[in-house]
């Protein structure tokens, strides 16, 4: 046995494509990402912890040969940090004469402490003479929207057990440890797709010297919207607690409850359950209404219990859960709108008029830079909204 209180998350950490295990998808559209630079100029990776964002960038610098800039979001939380630290390495060339990436990683500390860290980090992608690369968990907060615009979404999904367990096979042969495959196994198991989590928990067992095994007891870890779906569609769980142990709020909740019931009832049961969402939809109307957030415990019964109970008993199946089509469609109108707003803004500073009466007259201002490609530079669009505007 070789290791020493060396972390083996890092010692084993891959160097190349061939070493990474899964996350193909991810790795084709990095490619992708930074063949087609600079038509879009930066790449938002997102996904749980321990799924290997940080390490398909790494690895992408080194296949592709090019210098990395790396870069960790909690020492540049505002506006004056990006401006000194992240501004001047978007615009330099790389000291070693070759390409360079950009790697900023753990984005969401962006927008903990400054309101004008965001909107400089926009402007820091609009200028940018590099490709950047940002990893996240979060995605879908509100707070991402201006970053989700300017920026092609990447996900990374956790890995499988049995991915994980060949990671943990792997590791205890360079390690020469002897380990019976139902061990690393259950290792995987409860790490929930998180193979820095697998990886400590192995390298616990290899420095204890007692034996002991209380690590392999569940780990607390923040449940998906999917096992929520599932406990209350398919498993008739304690639901008192069912909505404690994740980030989404209540409201986006009932928007997935709400468009994946059809996948899960039939007949009587689907009116049942949809009204037993209506009386949870009633309640939480109360509660910003009247501000009585004793109302509260009786939405999350009707969200919960409820529905679940709206049919006699729980089929144990598989279903493919989808993302609320209303929540997409309120993120696409958002989108395009804010590019009509931000083209109109421009126009109107340009025109000197307000940007209300721009907006009302955007039809007639569209065909006018439509036939005008040379106004893009005068009113400095930026390409997604040169891009918006060729394609109306």
């Amino acid at each position: 046995m070789t290791t020493s209180h060396l972390n083996i998350s890092e010692k084993y950490r891959p160097k190349t494509y061939p070493d990474i295990i899964g996350q193909d998808s991810a790795k084709t559209e990095i490619e992708r990402f930074l063949k087609e630079f600079p038509k879009k100029k930066a790449l938002l990776l997102h996904g749980p912890a321990g799924v290997g964002k940080t390490t398909l960038v790494l690895t992408a610098a080194k296949e592709n040969n090019i210098e990395i800039f790396e870069l960790n979001s909690s020492d540049l939380r505002n506006r004056a940090k990006l401006e000194e630290v992240l501004k001047p390495a978007s615009m330099q060339a790389s000291l070693f004469k070759k390409g360079k990436l950009l790697l900023m990683d753990e984005v969401d500390g962006v927008t903990g402490t400054d309101i004008g860290g965001v909107p400089e980090l926009i402007r820091i992608i609009e200028k940018t003479s590099h490709p950047l690369i940002m990893t996240c968990n979060d995605v879908w907060n509100s707070k991402f929207s201006p970053l989700r615009q300017k920026s092609r979404l990447v996900e990374l999904k956790p890995l499988s057990t049995d991915q994980i367990t060949l990671i943990l096979q792997k590791v205890a042969e360079k390690e020469d440890v002897k380990e019976s495959l139902h061990f690393l196994r259950q290792l995987a198991i409860k790490s929930q797709g998180d193979v820095r989590a697998a990886l400590n928990d192995f390298q616990i067992h290899v420095l204890d010297s007692t034996g002991s095994t209380d690590y392999l007891e569940p780990r607390e870890k923040e449940d998906t919207i999917f096992n929520i779906l599932k406990a209350i569609f398919q498993q008739r769980k304690d639901f008192l607690d069912i909505f404690d142990n994740t980030k989404m709020s209540l409201d986006e909740i009932l928007l997935w409850i709400e468009e994946n019931i059809p996948k899960e009832y039939q007949g009587e049961a689907l009116a049942k359950a949809y009204h037993a969402l209506s009386n949870a939809d009633r309640f939480r109307g109360r509660i910003y209404k009247q501000q009585f957030w004793r109302f509260l415990q009786y939405q999350n019964i009707f969200q919960s219990a409820g529905i679940s109970y709206a049919k006699s008993s729980p089929i144990s199946r598989f279903t493919k859960y989808e993302r609320p089509q209303r929540i997409l469609k309120i993120w696409l109108s958002n989108q395009k709108n804010a590019k009509k707003k931000t083209i109109a803004q421009k126009y109107a500073r340009y025109a000197h008029c307000s940007a209300k009466r721009a907006m009302k007259e955007f039809p007639t201002i569209k065909l006018i830079l439509q036939n005008n490609p040379s106004a893009y530079q005068t009113l400095k669009l930026t390409d997604d909204e040169i891009d918006f505007l060729q394609k109306q």
